[in-house]
């Protein structure tokens, strides 16, 4: 482990993913890990579906508006492209990316990078959602985050699709979902 001036240790090679639902504070983990590396005077690239576009076309925003620029890319083979001589790669959203990204990550990682990975671990339905399980699987560290139930205050376990539609992929927030716990989220379901 080397040790630098501000005492941020660099562990070459590691793949952290900050997982769970939505309004559960996952891309403010991945702004202050990212910032944090930034302090250390690291380099630092961050990347993210260019389909998210909630509060910015280049920014990851998150609900609490804090935000770090990014790179918005359509392919998580572009991550590899845009990030030679980099310490730390941060990707938020990755349940947008396609499979591809598993490797990306594996390979920054082997490089020596600090890939930290934020994303929905389901969709709206409660299922794994894109490569996020695969995700969770390589990673040297997962940290599940929860948000709070907006109906009774226990942990949430899913994000609660409150509009019409099926599509699995609807870019949204409080007006599209709600965070809920397990009893209500079923609750919910059982009334559809």
């Amino acid at each position: 482990m080397i040790e630098n001036l501000t005492g941020e240790a660099h562990r070459p090679g590691r793949i952290e993913v900050v997982c769970g639902s939505m309004f559960s504070g996952k891309t403010e983990e991945l702004i202050r890990r990212l910032k944090r590396a930034k302090f250390a005077r690291q380099k630092v690239e961050i990347f993210k579906p260019s389909i998210d576009k909630r509060y910015s076309d280049e920014e990851v925003v998150s609900h609490d508006s804090n935000a770090i620029m990014s790179t918005p890319i359509d392919s998580s083979a572009q991550i590899l492209l845009m990030s030679s001589d980099i310490d730390v790669v941060g990707i938020d959203e990755a349940q947008f990316l396609d499979d591809g990204i598993v490797e990306v990550c594996n390979e920054l990682a082997n490089r020596g990078v600090r890939v930290i990975v934020a994303g929905l671990d389901m969709d709206f339905r409660g299922i794994p959602f894109g490569p996020m399980p695969a995700l969770c699987a390589i990673a040297d560290d997962v940290q599940k985050v929860h948000a709070i139930c907006v109906k009774c205050g226990a942990l949430a376990y899913v994000s609660h699709r409150i509009v019409e539609g099926e599509k699995r992929v609807l870019i949204g927030e409080t007006r599209e979902y709600e965070p809920l716990c397990r009893e209500c989220y079923k609750k919910c379901v059982s009334q559809s």
